[in-house]
């Protein structure tokens, strides 16, 4: 789940954006954080009402499971795509907010033209589209708001984990709240709060403080390639980017079929949402609370094999049973197998790899996973269609192969 959306593309975003933007001073006040917190609620709130149910739409629309498959898969090859480029292009442009306004509005037109959309290619198209609109949203955001996490008037600190946390806890309410609205057969409040919200957080673009951009100097084909040759030839860079693609990876089976799985067991919508947002508040309890003191007491080397042990154990009963007891007990690993990961992963690169080649070493860890997920996705519509929840145990076999990997690869200062 991708709080998904995006989270292992943020901290190359925030790396690189600190050095391109500067706040404007004379944007001071409560009104900046306010804006801020407004447009992070509006767009992950949509995320929230809509990522864990996608699946579930498409399958209403007599889909089948390898067709939705395909679809996912698509979409996150798309976010690959578009991401970067769109983000360019906001630079180029020098107009940031307008950028993000447009693909916020975009994305919202194109969630409502789904209820249209019939048969599998023209869901496809729609899809795409909205991928490819979607996937700037949060690394522009980001790019905007990094610079206002500094004190404010009157000495009273603004810190960015508070933008941070506001969308995490978005997160969870539109899971929780769109359960209660919809049934498994009737899924259409999904799009119209989807595409609702996605026009909240384009308007609140327009609260959002002038910034100055200060153009950065483009490196040269020749010279990015440089610098991915001197990460790639780092084999404790190769091997955590391995670890983090796998373990990762692992939630493509969940994240794409989990929602089904449990619809077709019985499981009311709300009961559904409810698990989803266990899932999302273990992660943000993980990395506010219990994953710093982990690793400061496990090292980046025991959290990575602690989050690959939770992967085994996770996937390994995921894929037996649909009791939503053991499901309730299980969800909370999902603060483990993704955030604590996350942040061995941040604690390893931050003790091997050069400060100058920060931002490109981030780029291809978030590529890796991505890249790595998309591929998992399309192949778990298959899985899924011809073995049910026996497919999540084939997600355990990579968490047991990273196990090694992580053991013998991790390390940093503590170690």
């Amino acid at each position: 789940m991708r709080v998904e959306a995006s989270s292992h593309q943020e901290s190359a975003s925030n790396r690189e954006s600190s050095a391109l933007f500067r706040f404007n001073r004379n944007a001071k006040g409560v009104r900046g954080p306010v804006a801020y917190i407004a447009l992070y609620a509006a767009l992950y709130g949509a995320f929230g009402v809509a990522s864990p149910f996608w699946p579930k739409y498409f399958e209403t629309r007599a889909l089948t499971p390898e067709q939705i498959g395909v679809i996912l898969a698509a979409a996150l090859l798309v976010r690959l795509v578009a991401g970067p480029l769109v983000g360019t292009l906001a630079d180029f442009l020098q107009s940031l907010r307008l950028v993000l306004a447009f693909c916020a509005a975009l994305a919202a037109a194109t969630a409502v033209a789904l209820l249209w959309a019939d048969g599998f290619w023209l869901l496809l198209l729609v899809a795409l589209v909205q991928a490819s609109a979607l996937a700037p949203t949060t690394s522009i955001a980001d790019a905007l708001s990094v610079n206002a996490a500094r004190p404010q008037l009157a000495g009273r600190p603004f810190e960015y984990g508070w933008i941070r946390g506001s969308a995490s806890a978005a997160f969870v309410c539109g899971t929780l709240i769109i359960g209660q609205l919809i049934s498994s057969s009737d899924l259409t409040r999904v799009i119209w709060l989807n595409a609702a919200l996605l026009i909240v957080a384009a308007g609140s673009t327009a609260l959002l403080p002038r910034v100055a951009i200060q153009s950065a100097r483009h490196a040269g084909v020749a010279q990015v390639a440089s610098e991915v040759r001197k990460l790639l030839a780092l084999a404790r860079f190769r091997l955590l980017v391995i670890v983090s693609a796998l373990i990762y990876g692992s939630h493509a089976m969940h994240d794409a079929f989990a929602v089904i799985r449990w619809s077709n067991a019985g499981i009311d919508t709300a009961v559904i949402s409810m698990l989803w947002s266990e899932a999302v508040a273990a992660e943000v309890i993980v990395f506010v609370l219990i994953g710093p003191a982990l690793l400061n007491r496990f090292g980046a080397r025991g959290a990575a094999v602690l989050a690959a042990v939770a992967g085994i154990l996770r996937w390994s009963i995921a894929g037996i049973t649909n009791s939503v007891i053991v499901l309730a007990a299980l969800q909370p690993l999902h603060g483990l197998t993704f955030a604590l990961l996350h942040l061995a992963c941040m604690r390893m690169m931050g003790s091997i790899i050069p400060a100058h080649l920060a931002a490109t070493a981030q780029t291809i860890y978030a590529f890796g996973s991505g890249a790595v997920t998309a591929a998992l996705t399309l192949f778990s519509g298959y899985f899924y269609a011809s073995y049910g929840g026996g497919a999540f145990v084939a997600m355990a076999v990579l968490c047991c192969i990273a196990l090694p990997l992580a053991w013998f690869g991790f390390n940093d200062a503590r170690d």
